[in-house]
This record gives structure tokens, C-alpha cells and sequence, in this order.
């Protein structure tokens, strides 16, 4: 699977992670308890983007009657695999060497976080 998805999609795909099962109206209450302003997106806009997901293969549901309840068939941790190694290959010139030097020299990662890589580095020997 070489889909990606767009930031909408994303989020949405954030919510099912989380809830493992849920219908639109599920994901427009966690939208809504999360967002800002308390304003829920239209039930339609989010049914679109939830077909998509469904169309790209990312989701499927089970109907009962005229309510459907999607559920997500691509794993988060396959999916974050993916897009890491993307990201690597896009911007890093396909180094994780590259990228973990990014790391360090923008503070994102300090030295007990470096050593627990290597500490995972050294059980793999």
C-alpha cells in the first residue's frame, strides 16, 4: 500500500486509532471534545473523509441497518514505519544516521535518549 494521506485523513485515522471502533458520530464527539472551540465539522464532511479512508484501504466498517462502524485495518505502527521511512528517504538522503544527527543538533533528542539507542544498538550485536 503506496497511499498517503492527507492531513484530514490523518486525523481522522488518529481517532479510529485510538478508539479501534467508532461511527462518525464518535469521531465528531472526540473532534469536538478536543478541539479549541468546541465546534464539531459538519457529520457529512467527516462520512467523506471516512469513505476515503475506507476507498484507500485504510478502514472498513460493519453495518447495522443505516449505521455503519469503521474500524481500521492498517495498523498505526505499519503505517508510522512507512511514513518514517519516507521521511528518511525524502529528507535525510536515506540515512537514519542523518536523521538522528538532525535530532541531536535541533535538542529534540539528549544524551540519556541517545544512549538508550545505543543501549538497543548494542542488543541487537
Amino acid at each position: 500500500m503506496e497511499k498517503r494521506l492527507t492531513k484530514a485523513e490523518e486525523d481522522i485515522m488518529q481517532i479510529l486509532w485510538r478508539l479501534e471502533r467508532g461511527t462518525v458520530s464518535d469521531i465528531l464527539d472526540v473532534i469536538e471534545k478536543e478541539s479549541e472551540d468546541g465546534k464539531r465539522p459538519p457529520h457529512s464532511s467527516i462520512s467523506t473523509i471516512v469513505r476515503i479512508l475506507e476507498d484507500k484501504g485504510f478502514v472498513s466498517h460493519k453495518a447495522y441497518g443505516k449505521t455503519h462502524e469503521y474500524y481500521p485495518i492498517i495498523l498505526k505502527v505499519d503505517y508510522g514505519k512507512r511514513s518514517l521511512s519516507k521521511l528518511v528517504s525524502d529528507y535525510f538522503d536515506g540515512s537514519a544516521h542523518s536523521l538522528v544527527s538532525f535530532l541531536v543538533k535541533e535538542e529534540k533528542m539528549d544524551a540519556d535518549e541517545l544512549k538508550s539507542l545505543l543501549d538497543i544498538l548494542d542488543g541487537k550485536k
